[in-house]
């Protein structure tokens, strides 16, 4: 499944975020902490160059903890980049962001000159809910669907924290194409692609194909399963007679069970789950590169 997903505003969008770069002293950038590579814009990398980055693993209470201590390590290597995983149930140390800011760019802040920051991110990995909690009160619309955020008329919507912090907003934005086709499943997978543009059942196998060799446990729980099925069509197949998923003459709906799966994992019912690592990651981009 190849997925180009990239509308006009997106693209409006990008051209006002570079820019605007010219006035940003450091970036933040939001990633969904279940898959770090497939939710990394690459554009980010391009357009901030220099300029230093705390890349934030955000929804961290969905994604497995040592997964997540591995992609933390990983992207502390690169030169200039902070990583710090993060909940929305974890207001207090969403907080401390402000702090890491200064401690990045020890030589401004204060009253004569602000550290401006500008936060980037692919849509609805939770960068609105994460600018709200900085804020104290609602300034960033919350939705569950992918590009809530759509304001591309200035990058430069600045929201002032502590006093020294002046962090400006920008819409969420996807890089117009993707190359490794499993990073399109994986954002498919959880949400950051709409479901107008994709196919369920599509998905759901590609859930479940993973989930039965990495997280058979959570599957065997979470659906009351004596063991857990070998193969993707066979997991589908069992949460389908599980939950009633049934057509006329006992067939599985398996568009309805596909639906359960994945709003299974969306919403955390199957656990904490990480859909890749940095060795999966290293395995794959060697694929595609070589494919080249």
């Amino acid at each position: 499944m190849a997925v180009q997903w990239y509308p006009g505003h997106m693209n409006k969008a990008r051209k006002i975020i570079r820019s605007s770069m010219k006035e940003v002293d450091l970036v933040i950038e939001v990633m969904d902490a279940r898959i770090p590579f497939s939710s990394e814009n690459p554009l980010v990398k391009e357009l901030r160059q220099h300029r230093p980055c705390i890349k934030i693993l955000n929804k961290e209470d969905l994604a497995d903890p040592e997964v997540t201590r591995l992609w933390l390590g990983h992207f502390e290597k690169e030169k200039g980049v902070k990583a710090q995983a993060l909940s929305v149930l974890e207001k207090a140390k969403t907080k401390r962001l402000p702090d890491l800011c200064r401690k990045l760019l020890p030589e401004r802040g204060g009253a004569v000159k602000s550290i401006r920051v500008m936060i980037m991110g692919i849509p609805n990995v939770g960068k609105s809910t994460l600018i709200n909690t900085l804020a104290g009160k609602t300034l960033a619309k919350v939705g569950d669907e992918p590009a809530v955020t759509k304001h591309v008329s200035s990058a430069q919507q600045r929201i002032i924290l502590d006093g020294d912090i002046a962090l400006s907003d920008t819409p969420g934005i996807l890089w117009p194409k993707i190359e490794n086709e499993n990073s399109s499943y994986r954002l498919a997978v959880t949400g950051a692609i709409k479901n107008t543009a994709i196919d369920f059942e599509d998905i759901a196998l590609f859930a479940a194909e993973y989930l039965v060799d990495a997280y058979e446990d959570r599957v065997v729980e979470r659906y009351k399963l004596k063991q857990c099925p070998t193969t993707d069509i066979g997991l589908l197949e069992e949460i389908g007679r599980k939950r009633g998923c049934l057509r006329p003459g006992g067939v599985i709906d398996l568009q309805r069970a596909s639906e359960i799966l994945i709003h299974d994992i969306r919403s955390g019912a199957l656990g904490r789950l990480s859909f890749e690592t940095p060795e999966m990651i290293a395995a794959e981009t060697a694929v595609v590169e070589g494919g080249e």
